[in-house]
């Protein structure tokens, strides 16, 4: 997390959305072996927990049930150009966000890990449109057989801790030009979280 506390926010319903919007994150725990990450889909439980699962092989997969672990969810980043500044005698940057989660990890049940894949699967099935893929089209032999290989788990988020580094230090006419300078550069997601509320 970034020290200057002019880039956080206590808006639980931002970090919510930002969990919902980019649904996929990095799981950290230092295990016997040394430090270890996972790449992984996640999902908020909206009740301050987020569930994920991972390869039954993955090296973080026997050492997670019971562990404090730190999840990682990174949303849209960019350079910024000191060309969209009033004073153009200083240095490049880089806008960003990230938001960080700690807490307590418990192994999920098999029937919640069931769940959690069919809610999933319907929540981006549902956003890419169309026609959506069906669980139901995979066979019980297919499904049992790549459920077996996985494991799924639930963290209790104890500590949030967001980083919303948005160029809040300048000016309201230099922020909307590096929004439009991003947008122009090929990065409108920054500059739409630029002009959210809460961050």
């Amino acid at each position: 997390m970034h020290p200057n506390p002019l880039f956080r926010s206590e808006d639980r319903e931002v970090f919510e959305a930002l969990i919902d919007q980019i649904g996929f994150g990095m799981v950290f725990l230092t295990t016997p072996d040394g430090p270890r990450v996972a790449h992984t889909p996640l999902m908020s439980t909206g009740d301050g927990a987020v569930q994920f699962h991972l390869a039954r092989g993955n090296a973080l997969a026997r050492h997670l049930d019971g562990a404090t672990a730190l999840v990682t969810v990174n949303g849209p980043d960019a350079y910024v150009s000191p060309r969209w500044y009033d004073n153009r005698d200083t240095v490049p940057t880089w806008d960003y966000v990230a938001l960080e989660m700690e807490g307590r990890v418990r192994r999920m049940a098999p029937e919640g890990l069931e769940a959690f894949l069919h809610a999933i699967i319907e929540k981006h099935e549902t956003r890419m449109g169309g026609e959506p893929w069906q669980a139901t089209e995979t066979s019980e032999t297919t499904w049992s057989k790549l459920f077996r290989g996985i494991v799924g788990f639930e963290m209790e988020v104890q500590a949030w801790r967001p980083t919303f580094k948005l160029s809040q230090k300048k000016s309201d006419a230099e922020r909307a030009r590096i929004a439009d300078g991003q947008t122009t550069a090929g990065r409108p997601a920054i500059a739409a979280m630029m002009g959210m509320p809460g961050v």
